[in-house]
């Protein structure tokens, strides 16, 4: 693969930034698109993403250099390389960090939360797409040796040296199939938001199929710095995954009851209109 997009003088530009960036400002537009379909302030939706994102990535490289402040202060120099390591943690603490300020930022300008996640579940879904296809580029989350005929073979020592990409290896691109998966999803929400029933119907579904995504792929991914769960038969991003399904089946569930007991209750009104009794009975 591609560790390295193209190279102005002795600055290089890594394929992953370059891949990542176009996916991020690919989701942006979208979300301007997908805000006027959930009935939300777009000028709101767009601040909100670019300051869940400023924090997702500042917390997650403070995050780096604190757990290495003694390499740091060895080799100065190091700091330079932050924005090319790539790491299962890094990517959690990111996205409970930019979660978590979302949601603030959300409630602070009064935006409705299940509305505001409704816009923002078809441009997470395209942006993790392309973000899988920097990690294919660069070797970051690669897959398990295979010998099925579309493996790909990495051979750049940066690859190895960013992302402890074994060389000379056919492994599977699991990154590919997770980027067609985020690709189908953001395309299916996109065509149901017109047609959601209520607020949190898309948020829900996002989070049902991104957890099946994640879990899925996660067989085909090689296990090295994942975390084991339960002697092995989890790892880290699988657990996350189930805990993504059970609330994304709570949220459509809660829906379903609240609609079920909508509708209660007004057959109920209904009745009690019909029935000459029920005026008797009050007076």
């Amino acid at each position: 693969m591609h560790p390295v997009l193209f190279h102005i003088g002795p600055i290089l530009i890594p394929s992953y930034g370059a891949t990542a960036a176009l996916g991020v400002l690919l989701a942006l537009m979208l979300a301007l698109r997908t805000a006027r379909m959930a009935a939300i302030n777009p000028n709101q939706l767009w601040n909100l993403c670019i300051v869940a994102l400023f924090t997702a990535i500042v917390g997650s490289r403070l995050l780096l250099i604190i757990v290495n402040w003694t390499v740091l202060r060895s080799h100065p120099a190091w700091l330079l390389g932050l924005a090319m390591i790539h790491h299962p943690l890094l990517t959690a603490v990111g996205a409970l960090l930019a979660g978590a300020t979302a949601t603030i930022f959300a409630l602070k300008q009064r935006m409705p939360l299940r509305s505001t996640a409704d816009a923002l579940a078809a441009p997470l879904a395209l942006g993790l797409a392309f973000e899988q296809l920097g990690s294919l580029l660069v070797g970051a989350g690669y897959g398990t040796e295979t010998t099925v005929r579309w493996a790909v073979v990495y051979t750049s020592p940066l690859a190895a040296h960013w992302s402890g990409t074994p060389l000379g290896l056919p492994v599977h691109p699991v990154q590919v199939y997770a980027a067609i998966a985020f690709l189908t999803i953001s395309i299916s929400l996109l065509v149901w938001m017109p047609y959601r029933r209520q607020q949190g119907d898309i948020a829900g579904l996002w989070l049902l199929a991104t957890g099946v995504t994640v879990y899925l792929t996660e067989f085909w991914r090689d296990p090295e710095g994942r975390g084991t769960i339960l002697r092995g038969a989890l790892d880290g991003p699988q657990l996350a995954a189930i805990l993504m399904v059970l609330a994304g089946a709570l949220m459509l569930l809660e829906h379903k009851r609240s609609q079920v007991s909508s509708e209660s209750t007004s057959t109920e009104a209904v009745h009690a209109g019909d029935d000459p009794n029920a005026s008797e009975n009050s007076e």
